[in-house]
């Protein structure tokens, strides 16, 4: 008997966690659950990650968290109790999946064009760093994390992922082409992964053009994998072409704790109705069956949903009208009905178990995760980004006197655009500028160099904040302003 830790969630939380694990009872599936305190209530209670001592304990012990949607108090200054667990437990890969399900009527559908589709989304880093500033009153700043070791961790999964699933193509989706340094990152680190696995098709694609792309052919895709930000809103959008959120199981996979979750919302306005739709958290469940082993109850018990589906039997949100809905609690009786039936279409096959030797860590420290590439570092200059309202040729004017015998002038900047030596005055402008500054004839530079330009400047100008330019080898490790 494997042990999880089960956090029913918020609003329609408990009704559909109540009538999934209802299900998995009947199926006889080998599990204890042991419920841990986590969601809006915990961070009533003052518990500003939304969890108690207790509950991340559990988790941390068991290395399984099953948990129904979560709210996030407003305006309280807390961050989402759901992007916290995920970070904090390093659970770097999100996996969705997105199948046609007969009985849920599409345009794909009903045009019987199938989609099979696999989200592959980093869990962990990207503007979901939730690292924030206001520069001025006018100008906030959201710092973008992409790193080397957590790209490779997500895409590697994606590959092994796509490998044993047997499928023929990998995608990588991109802004590379617009955020050359971060998404070129990502990008470079797929390519590289790419050379291990020769059986696999690996191509990628501008994220736009695969929004695009995915809302008039889907079937041309398998496995796709993104960054943060980009991932969730692909994988949204993927919900939509079969049916919903409410048909969109995830998984967020970790090297030692995984988390399986119904994406959608609490549904506040039908929460205690016992009229929610449980698909999501159950496919949600299924998956996390497979990931124990326990093969022959998930395909037993996705059978029997995908039967259901096909007779036609709905909660309120979904199928025909002209066939009355069922509440959540009938729902799952009527999936518990067609256990042992078999889908006309889409039936898995009845594999044996595997099940999983549970293996728990006892962590001594953090985990460093850092690349073994040595590279010789130079700074070769500084980005101060500086509040002010005067014109470009005004602070031109005053940098240059602070420059000293180390450093020039080389750009100034207004939102990314350069304004300063050359610019248009058709540019609009706000009162934060990038100011950037490099050594002289390749003069080496040293922190103390760059500190000692700061206290200069902070003479003429607030600095709200400020950037070294360095050198790997010999490439630039920063972007060039627009039009620079």
């Amino acid at each position: 008997m494997t042990k999880i830790a089960v956090a029913q969630g918020d609003g329609i939380g408990p009704e559909i966690m109540d009538a999934t694990l209802k299900i998995f009872t009947a199926a006889k599936v080998p599990l204890e659950y042991q419920f841990v305190d986590m969601g809006k209530w915990v961070f009533d209670k003052g518990y500003s990650n939304g969890m108690t001592p207790e509950a991340q304990q559990t988790i941390e012990s068991l290395g399984i968290l099953f948990k129904g949607p979560m709210e996030t108090p407003k305006g309280k200054g807390v961050k989402s109790v759901n992007v916290t667990a995920r970070k904090t437990w390093n659970t770097y890969a999100n996996k969705r999946v997105f199948q046609t399900l007969h009985g849920v009527d599409t345009v794909f559908s009903k045009s019987g064009i199938p989609i099979d589709i696999t989200i592959v989304r980093e869990n962990i880093e990207d503007t979901y760093g939730g690292v924030e500033h206001m520069l001025t009153p006018d100008v906030a700043l959201s710092r973008r994390f992409i790193t080397r070791p957590g790209s490779e961790q997500v895409i590697r999964y994606a590959f092994e992922m796509a490998k044993k699933k047997g499928t023929k193509r990998i995608t990588c989706g991109h802004k590379a082409n617009i955020m050359k340094i971060t998404d070129g990152l990502f990008l470079d680190v797929f390519n590289e992964v790419a050379k291990e696995y020769p059986d696999l098709k690996a191509d990628d694609i501008i994220v736009d053009d695969l929004c695009m792309k995915l809302v008039t052919r889907p079937d041309l895709f398998d496995v796709i994998v993104l960054t943060n930000l980009q991932g969730d809103i692909v994988s949204d959008l993927c919900a939509g072409l079969v049916g919903g959120l409410g048909f969109a199981p995830s998984a967020n996979i970790g090297d030692h704790i995984c988390i399986f979750e119904a994406v959608h919302g609490t549904a506040p306005d039908i929460a205690g109705r016992n009229i929610a739709n449980p698909t999501a958290l159950l496919l949600s469940g299924i998956a996390m069956l497979r990931h124990l082993g326990l093969m022959a109850s998930a395909a037993m018990i996705e059978n029997a949903l995908l039967a259901t589906l096909e007779q036609g039997k709905h909660t309120g949100d979904f199928g025909d009208k002209s066939i009355p809905s069922l509440n959540t609690t009938a729902y799952a009786e009527a999936v518990i009905a067609n256990f042992g039936n078999q889908p006309v279409q889409g039936a898995k096959p009845l594999l044996p178990d595997m099940p999983a030797t549970q293996t728990i860590f006892k962590l001594g420290k953090n985990v460093m995760m850092e690349s073994q590439e040595g590279v010789n570092e130079r700074i070769v200059g500084v980005d101060f980004f500086i509040e002010s309202n005067e014109q470009p040729i005004a602070i031109a004017n005053k940098c240059m006197r602070h420059a000293g015998v180390k450093f020039k002038l080389v750009n100034i900047s207004n939102r990314g655009t350069q304004v300063w030596p050359t610019g248009s005055v058709y540019t609009n402008l706000v009162n934060q500028y990038n100011v950037r500054f490099e050594s002289i004839d390749d003069f080496p530079l040293f922190q103390q160099d760059v500190l000692g330009l700061y206290v200069s400047m902070s003479g003429n100008f607030k600095i709200c904040s400020s950037e070294l330019l360095n050198m790997w080898n010999d490439k630039k490790a920063y972007s060039l302003a627009q039009g620079q």
